[in-house]
């Protein structure tokens, strides 16, 4: 019997914005924002040129690490939604407060989205849709 080890993952690169960082993958981005910050729609087309950059021709998940507390404007998710290669977005938290805010911004996305308490979780979750 063959063991593998397992893959390393490795950040293709990592943006500093404004609002916090957004890490990209081989096939997945993984946001990290700052207490506080407000993601509206103007920092929104930031994120949506990071992915047409890097995954312009190809699927692609995306992870909203949210350790901080933070405010969306869920408007954006009506753009989000048309961006026809993103297929999976998973919210990871242990705070009630985000689960409840999933459940509103689920409502405006309306495509495969899902909560995780568990970052390995949420990541072979997303791993699996973008397949």
């Amino acid at each position: 019997m063959k063991v593998e080890r397992p893959k390393k993952r490795v950040i293709v690169r990592e943006y500093d914005l404004e609002i916090g960082k957004i890490q990209v993958y081989e096939n997945y981005m993984v946001s990290l924002f700052e207490e506080d910050a407000t993601l509206t729609l103007e920092r929104a087309y930031q994120i949506i040129g990071i992915s047409e950059i890097h995954f312009r021709n190809k699927n692609f998940g995306f992870i909203s690490l949210r350790k901080n507390s933070y405010a969306v404007d869920p408007t954006i998710y009506t753009y989000l939604r048309q961006l026809e290669n993103l297929k999976a977005f998973a919210i990871v938290s242990v705070k009630e407060i985000d689960m409840h805010n999933f459940k509103i911004e689920k409502l405006f996305y309306k495509k495969p989205m899902k909560f995780f308490i568990e970052y390995d979780n949420a990541l072979a979750w997303v791993k699996r849709r973008v397949k």
